[in-house]
């Protein structure tokens, strides 16, 4: 097994670093406090100047005493790239990133093996490393902007569901409403079909009476009339009108 393989693994980084050293304030303020802007191309920046300004050092505290730990200059190799292609797929199982979709460990793993090509790559021209390094800053701000959209549009739809949920009740009651009117409606419906069936047949029943009547008026005046012919006839006067 590769010794860079190795350190790779055992390292919380896939970034390389040198063995730490105890922390002088006199000797590594300057470092630590160093301006963070990248230098301009046509300086001729030096390789350790540039892979401390893109990968400040650490300073922690172990066991009282405080350490420092630079970026390793250590000039890359082939095998120790194929070394950082295994170290990341090891990485990626042991802490069980997810292969689809959005993962923030594989994000984090991702980035740190693009940060390690960056200073690989920087020992050998410090040219192309400020390049790669506004190549990664510039997709991580673009992450980030598609990352301050998603939030928006996350809570631009909670919004819209709680106002979603509060005129939900308010359309309840209108429905409840309506459907209330609907059947008072109906039943407003029912009772007038009611009165015009009854109107309709008091209606036929003083039709039928009228007619009744009408009819039995007009027999008996046929009748008079009859018996009025034949009384004449009898008195042997002729009628002068008799329909």
């Amino acid at each position: 097994m590769s010794t860079f393989f190795t350190t790779y693994l055992n390292s919380q980084s896939l970034l390389l670093y040198q063995q730490k050293t105890e922390y002088s304030n006199s000797s590594n303020e300057d470092d630590i406090k160093k301006k963070k802007e990248l230098p301009a191309i046509d300086s001729n920046p030096s390789d350790k100047e540039t892979l401390n300004i893109m990968f400040p050092p650490k300073v922690f505290e172990e066991k009282d005493k405080k350490f420092i730990q630079y970026v390793s200059y250590d000039k890359a190799t082939r095998d120790q790239a194929r070394d950082l292609f295994k170290a990341l797929d090891d990485k990626i199982r042991e802490r069980q990133a997810r292969e689809k979709g959005i993962c923030p460990v594989r994000e984090e793993l991702y980035n740190q093996c693009f940060d390690e090509i960056i200073r690989q790559v920087t020992i050998e021209c410090s040219e192309r490393g400020i390049l790669l390094t506004k190549v990664r800053d510039e997709i991580k701000m673009t992450i980030a902007s598609y990352q301050t959209l998603y939030d928006s549009a996350i809570l631009f739809g909670i919004r819209k569901q709680i106002q979603a949920e509060s005129g939900k009740e308010e359309m309840k009651r209108k429905l409840e409403d309506l459907e209330r009117i609907k059947i008072e409606l109906q039943n407003e419906k029912i009772r007038i079909d009611n009165d015009l069936k009854l109107a309709d047949k008091r209606h036929k029943e003083i039709i039928m009476t009228e007619t009744v009547k009408r009819e039995n008026e007009s027999n008996f005046l046929k009748v008079q009339n009859d018996n009025l012919e034949k009384f004449l006839k009898n008195q042997d006067i002729k009628p002068s009108i008799i329909n």
